[in-house]
């Protein structure tokens, strides 16, 4: 046997330990895993469900307040782009929520103040995702607003109350739909797939933001079907959130925080 030959066995052996030390990469877990992940979640909120209320209203007051200074500002056509961007940088606004869980898990006892107060292991990479994960909600928003402009030229907005009208009774607001979607997607997916662990692993591993977010598309590659069971979840409860004032955050906000740290433990 050629020395050619022998690297490339030892290789694919080494291959296969590791998916087999490795449940991320097995492409096993079923669909019914995001139910599992929820459902653990929901326990964890009822452990100490003050402190899960209480982040929970947090990071309401925070949305509310955002919302406000975007519609008194003047600035409204950004209005639908600003929230659903707002979904790529949450997971930032979750670590806290990760800690709960996290010392539930090691049996210790979680306090409010250590919610607030997290020390990932990390270090400061949790604050070079989170800039990472603030530039590509710029950018979507960017994008969005040029979309606008391809479709209907440089005139001006319509207004939150007009632009409804627009978009659904007009040719031209239907192809803008259609290519906003499927390029909304686009960008939805990656930052999915880019942040949903990356958080919770910069604040479990000592390990640097780029290794985390990319380690976190890999998990979200190879585990396609409860991820994809996962994030539909998270955004029919964003969607009710949204349809509540973002109301519903002060509970949807927690239950999503502590189940994501289920599944980033269920894929580690």
């Amino acid at each position: 046997m050629s020395e050619a030959d022998k690297t490339y066995g030892l290789l694919t052996e080494t291959s296969s330990i590791a998916e087999t030390r490795n449940p991320a990469r097995q492409r096993h877990l079923p669909a019914q895993a995001a139910l599992d992940w929820l459902k653990a979640g929901w326990r964890d909120m009822l452990v100490q469900p003050g402190l899960s209320v209480v982040y929970g209203s947090a990071v309401f007051a925070i949305t509310a307040l955002l919302l406000w200074v975007l519609v008194a500002s003047g600035p409204d056509y950004i209005l639908f782009p600003a929230i659903a961007g707002y979904m790529i940088v949450a997971p930032v606004l979750a670590i806290g929520l990760y800690e709960k869980s996290r010392a539930l898990e090691n049996g210790e006892h979680p306090t409010l103040s250590t919610m607030l107060l997290v020390r990932p292991r990390a270090g400061a990479q949790v604050f070079f995702t989170g800039l990472l994960l603030c530039l590509l909600m710029l950018l979507w928003m960017r994008a969005a607003v040029l979309l606008y402009a391809l479709f209907f030229g440089v005139r001006p907005f319509p207004g939150l109350d007009g632009i409804i009208g627009v978009l659904f009774t007009t040719p031209m607001g239907w192809a803008m739909l259609i290519v906003g979607t499927l390029v909304g997607g686009l960008f939805a997916a990656f930052a999915f797939a880019v942040s949903v662990f990356s958080i919770p692993m910069l604040l479990d591993r000592r390990t640097d933001a780029l290794t985390a977010m990319g380690t976190s598309m890999a998990m979200v590659w190879n585990n396609l079907t409860p991820m994809i069971a996962w994030g539909a979840i998270v955004l029919a409860l964003f969607v009710a959130s949204a349809v509540t004032g973002f109301l519903g955050f002060i509970v949807i906000f927690p239950l999503l925080g502590h189940a994501t740290w289920h599944a980033y433990r269920a894929m580690r």
